[in-house]
């Protein structure tokens, strides 16, 4: 296969009308119903990249980060190599943030594509763990984390990458 050949090999998994939560949330429009993000979720935004608190959790220890491109963006093989480079430094700068706010033993990241890839919404997007040694994450069935909840935890991470972010850690 050439690389001329490498475009079949991907193309949109989005249904016909489909209304992006994530864009809604860069947008800050979070009106529509299938949007479960919240305003309150948003921890940082800039340009390119926004940083909020998933609506699900893992196991018994709530609260993970999501980095994606604030411009539409559905999976990993959309992205050029200037965005994918500034996720990657994010990603760091996030589980550093989240060693300062929260005090976890580690951090995970991961990252799904397509349907087969367990990608559930069509906007690319890192997730970003605190872990501890009894969080059997990769065991776990996603579940619904509160808004509240997540608003806590936005504000917490927040003010721990503002100080990242400006040298601090």
């Amino acid at each position: 296969m050439s690389v001329s050949d490498l475009a079949d090999l991907w193309s949109s998994h989005a249904p016909p009308g489909y209304s992006c939560p994530f864009c809604g949330l860069a947008r800050g429009e979070v009106e529509d119903p299938a949007n479960r993000c919240e305003l309150s979720d948003l921890v940082y935004q800039d340009d390119d990249l926004m940083v909020f608190m998933a609506c699900d959790g893992f196991g018994p220890h709530e609260g993970h980060a999501m980095i994606s491109p604030v411009q539409h963006r559905e999976a990993l093989y959309d992205l050029d190599d200037a965005l994918l480079g500034k996720i990657a430094i994010m990603s760091r700068e996030v589980s550093k943030a989240m060693k300062l706010a929260w005090d976890p033993e580690g951090t995970s990241v991961r990252q799904h594509n397509e349907p087969a890839g367990n990608q559930h919404v069509w906007h690319y997007h890192l997730h970003v763990f605190p872990r501890y040694a009894d969080d059997m994450l990769y065991r776990q069935v996603r579940h619904p984390v509160e808004v509240a909840v997540r608003a806590e935890k936005a504000l917490e991470l927040r003010a721990a990458l503002q100080q990242v972010l400006a040298g601090g850690s």
